[in-house]
């Protein structure tokens, strides 16, 4: 597991906490009426997390079965923690290599994890195996930094207050896998014959300006790189992001993009 995919302990309690009220809740709404559109009866989701999918999965669709998986068992814990319902078993799986015989979903879903695959091709060829012919591939990705101006706002913040090596984790990964032409070219070379991407945009939720730089700062792999320095560097980064997020609210509303992908074929 590489530092930029390694949601443990602490880390995966403060997402939870913080990040998936602001970032993740919204853009899961929109991914379960997609998938609610498709009528599927199996149900695959991979880099589940903590389980913000899983939750309005199950519940829009309590007749058909889900198994959510995530590579990190500590984020997986948390949502069987939180467990969606008796349609849902949950499975720590790489989505790398899938623990599933071929054809036995006929829905892939993933929200927000696709930029953390190291070897995204790979990643999207499991999927495809595992769906049966007819199936869809539906997930998500953040679209660029400047249009998540709340997340810019707290990158920029966190570099000006860190020495070097300056913190780049939230452009490298998280906001970094965003070209459509790239996105396409991987699907395909997966197998993916149809591949459809859309932008769809959102506002933070008022008020939450503040958890979102706790988010970023103590509940991603951001952490691990504010642990590299000297002590006291992490509550300056913190205190920084804060307050550059919180000014920026207080002239309107965050925004946020993300790029909705559909891949069948």
């Amino acid at each position: 597991m590489s530092g930029d995919s390694a949601f443990v302990g602490s880390i995966a309690e403060l997402y939870e906490e913080c990040l998936v009220p602001v970032l993740f809740e919204p853009y899961a709404a929109d991914l379960v009426e997609r998938a609610v559109a498709l009528k599927p009866e199996r149900i695959l989701e991979i880099a589940a997390g903590t389980g913000a999918v899983t939750r309005k999965l199950a519940a829009a669709l309590p007749a058909s079965a889900i198994v959510a998986t995530d590579l990190n068992p500590d984020m997986l814990a948390i949502a069987e923690r939180r467990d969606a319902g008796g349609n849902v078993g949950y499975q720590s799986a790489d989505a790398q290599a899938l623990p599933f015989p071929a054809e036995e979903f006929d829905l892939v879903v993933i929200q927000f994890g696709a930029m953390f695959f190291p070897d995204k091709v790979a990643a999207y060829r499991e999927a495809r195996r595992v769906l049966d012919r007819g199936g869809t591939l539906l997930f998500n990705v953040w679209d660029r930094l400047e249009a998540n101006t709340g997340s810019l706002a707290i990158h920029d913040a966190v570099r000006a207050a860190v020495p070097e090596p300056k913190p780049e984790f939230i452009a490298r990964t998280p906001f970094g896998y965003h070209d459509r032409a790239t996105i396409e070219a991987h699907l395909r070379q997966a197998g993916f014959a149809t591949v459809k991407i859309e932008q769809v945009e959102r506002e933070s939720p008022p008020g939450d300006a503040a958890r979102l730089a706790r988010g970023m700062c103590l509940g991603s792999p951001l952490a691990g790189e504010l642990a590299q320095h000297a002590p006291g560097c992490r509550e300056r980064a913190l205190a920084a992001a804060t307050g550059a997020v919180t000014e920026l609210a207080a002239t309107g509303p965050l925004a946020m993009s993300a790029l909705v992908v559909t891949a069948s074929g």
